[in-house]
């Protein structure tokens, strides 16, 4: 079996395969790279060592059976035999679902994940989006602490389990999604400053010097980043990746790394004849990430929307810290405006970061589906000091007001796993770090961060404590119980619904109009002959939709169409879905 890696810097490197020691030689065609030969099968332990340091794991491990300080594991990716014939699944029209392994079931695990999957089909998802499973430090955590980006996490079950899932997943007509982490790589466990220049102390970012995207030795980081890509869709059957946090990708080369990581992910599409995809995280509100290259953008297709997410929690909670405050001055309004422009902040001035923010969206040239729309995520709900979810403090009534605008907006959908039947569990942060002294600097670290903002340090949970992951978990036995099976009936019905109306998926942002009372606290809005309404007060409101015939698809509480005089009447905290003509 041929091995190699790249340690541009080198004097020697040799490689110890099944425990027998082997010189590498110099690749007289790729500078760099050391390459050389040795017996192995798929399991075999091996690594490599620089100018005679430490064995340390593959930079491009597929498997790490003791963790990221262990040695690597080939890893025969022909072994599997796929038992799903599987021609993808687009993005357009699509209903997500984010997932965390580690806390969607008990176990832990990906074959225990794969077990539940039949939940989230019959719930009408069409793609589940994994948090990430890259190998990192300890058993349990969110993954954002990853430190070989090829590898699947050992204690989720590695690559073989990923691969049962995929296959049970599509066996039942939903693609798959992962979120990677390009942007940086965890504390502990992380050897690629041992092998070259992976990083940079050109930029920083809040992890630390950057990774190396545009200094020299760039070229080959970034090959290592976009193989990594590759590999995923391609070895895996995934359907597409969640870019975490482009926005701190520091690179001044003017072909940036995202326009040749989506250039890399098009041309497989085409050589697979499968459609694969790239969302991406941003906080930059530029809408060039999803322009198509062929007209000057970055060529992604889609990206997370956080400023629908803080529109709408703002109408719903009140809360206005931090960068809530920007949308809290007028979140009726703010909600109108993301429902129709994307952007809330589109150019427009922030307080929160103090200086303007964003550029306008071309509505008639990008599509809605672009944007991802969402009212809880895995940061939104986590990032909170108790983890707790919209469920802990709003009425079913507004649950499902939520779940209104958000299933029937014209953005793509995506749920966080639990949402659906009103989770009671939180989602708190967890670690599992085993270096005692960065456990306890994130102990720390968070319990200060908190107690700026005015919470006890007793009441900030231990990341460190097994409890708060435990916490975190997902009861499955909610799902039969009130109130939470009367939401889940509701998402059901919403995706359905979606799913059955073509107005529901017009992707055309400027078709839409949105009415709405901020006083009386209700929003409408239309969508060819769909209408929808939702009354975020406690009181009745008389909502006008004018006399013309509809009727009803679907409603939290019973209501009558529209007589003579326009008016709808929603009963307070519930919603309304109707046709009219």
């Amino acid at each position: 079996m041929q091995f190699e890696v790249w340690a541009p810097q080198a004097e020697r490197v040799t490689l110890q395969c099944d425990g027998v020691t082997r010189a590498l030689e110099r690749d007289p065609e790729r500078a760099g790279w050391w390459t050389g030969e040795a017996e192995a099968a798929d399991g075999t332990r091996y690594g490599f060592a620089v100018d005679d340091g430490p064995v340390r794991p593959d930079p491009r491990s597929r498997r790490q059976p003791d963790g990221p300080d262990g040695l690597s594991a080939v890893v025969d990716q022909a072994r599997h035999e796929w038992r799903t014939q599987w021609s993808g699944r687009p993005l357009p029209g699509a209903v997500l679902y984010e997932l965390h392994v580690g806390t969607y079931t008990p176990e832990g695990t990906l074959d225990a994940a794969a077990q539940r999957l039949s939940h989230l089909a019959e719930l009408g998802i069409t793609h589940v989006e994994l948090m990430p499973l890259c190998a990192f430090p300890g058993r349990h955590g969110w993954g954002y602490d990853g430190v070989s980006p090829w590898a699947v996490h050992e204690p989720y079950g590695g690559p073989e389990a990923l691969k049962r899932f995929v296959d049970r997943a599509h066996a039942l007509g939903l693609g798959v999604v992962l979120d990677v982490v390009h942007n940086h790589l965890g504390p502990s466990g992380n050897y690629l400053p041992v092998f070259g220049p992976y990083f940079t102390e050109t930029h920083h970012t809040p992890w630390g010097a950057a990774i190396n995207l545009d200094a020299p030795g760039s070229d080959e980081v970034r090959a290592y980043l976009v193989g990594s890509a590759l590999a995923w869709l391609r070895d895996y059957r995934l359907d597409g990746l969640r870019l975490d946090a482009v926005h701190a990708l520091a690179d001044t080369r003017a072909c940036h790394f995202l326009e040749e990581l989506s250039t890399a992910v098009d041309a497989l599409a085409a050589e697979t004849g499968r459609p694969l995809f790239l969302i991406a995280e941003s906080d930059l509100n530029d809408p060039r990430l999803i322009t198509p290259r062929r007209v000057g953008g970055l060529g992604l297709h889609a990206q997370w929307n956080d400023d629908f997410h803080h529109a709408l929690h703002t109408a719903l909670t009140g809360e206005s810290q931090g960068y809530y405050a920007d949308f809290a001055r007028a979140p009726f309004a703010a909600l109108a405006k993301t429902l129709t422009g994307g952007f809330f902040h589109d150019g427009t001035y922030s307080g929160f970061r103090g200086r303007h923010h964003g550029r306008p969206l071309d509505r008639t040239r990008l599509p809605a589906h672009r944007l991802l729309g969402y009212t809880q995520t895995h940061d939104q709900i986590g990032n909170r000091a108790q983890g707790d979810r919209l469920s802990a403090s709003l009425s079913p009534g507004l649950l499902a007001c939520a779940a209104a605008l958000t299933l029937t907006a014209p953005f793509t959908p995506m749920l966080f796993m639990g949402e659906e039947w009103a989770a009671g569990t939180p989602w708190q942060y967890f670690t599992d770090h085993t270096d005692p002294e960065l456990a306890e600097a994130v102990r720390r670290g968070r319990r200060r961060e908190f107690a700026a903002h005015g919470w006890a340090e007793e009441d900030v949970p231990d990341p460190q404590d097994p409890a708060t992951r435990e916490r975190s978990c997902l009861d499955w036995s909610e799902p039969e119980r009130e109130p939470h099976a009367r939401v889940l009936a509701w998402y059901r019905e919403l995706i359905a619904l979606r799913h059955a109306t073509a107005d529901l998926t017009d992707p055309d942002l400027a078709d839409i109009k949105v009415a709405y009372d901020a006083q009386a606290r209700w929003l409408a809005f239309r969508r060819g002959d769909v209408r929808v309404a939702v009354n975020l007060g406690k009181e009745a409101a008389a909502i006008p939709l004018g006399p013309r015939p509809a009727r009803v698809l679907a409603t939290w509480d019973p209501v009558d169409v529209p007589g003579r005089d326009g008016l709808l009447h929603v009963p307070g905290e519930s919603c309304v879905v109707l046709e009219q003509d």
